[in-house]
């Protein structure tokens, strides 16, 4: 049995893109993957530290994940962090059905999502976003 180089490794081509119907918005988004480092940084961003104190941030949760999850037809991402909020005022059905496609694609589970934000005390109201 042969292993992997490097250069093998590098350059396989492991990021993949589904077309995903979205009724309510009357047609169809791609969904990419996301890379290790861009899971990474999203699993971070559950966390918010302040004044030394850690705190969940499940703030636009589904919203922060599928805006970085969609992509155009050249896999550029359609939405940047500055759109997260008018995303997150969609539809809670179609947001939660990317988000559970997302999820699938990327291996994330309630059970990861749970222990990113185990150990926190979350303050009814907390958490909500106005802007």
């Amino acid at each position: 049995m042969a292993f992997l180089t490097k250069d093998q490794i590098l350059s396989a081509e492991d990021i993949t893109v589904e077309v995903f119907p979205v009724p309510e918005w009357g047609g169809d988004v791609r969904l990419r993957m996301l890379t290790a480092a861009e899971r990474d940084r999203f699993e971070a961003s559950t966390i918010e530290t302040r004044g030394g104190k850690q705190k969940q941030n499940l703030a636009n949760l589904r919203a922060r994940l599928v805006a970085l999850c969609i992509v155009d037809e050249n896999g550029v991402r359609v939405f940047q962090s500055g759109d997260v909020t008018r995303l997150g005022n969609k539809s809670a059905s179609a947001l939660q059905r990317l988000f559970d496609k997302c999820n699938e694609m990327n291996a994330l589970s309630e059970d990861d999502i749970e222990e990113l934000t185990e150990g926190f005390d979350e303050t009814p109201g907390e958490g909500s976003s106005t802007d």
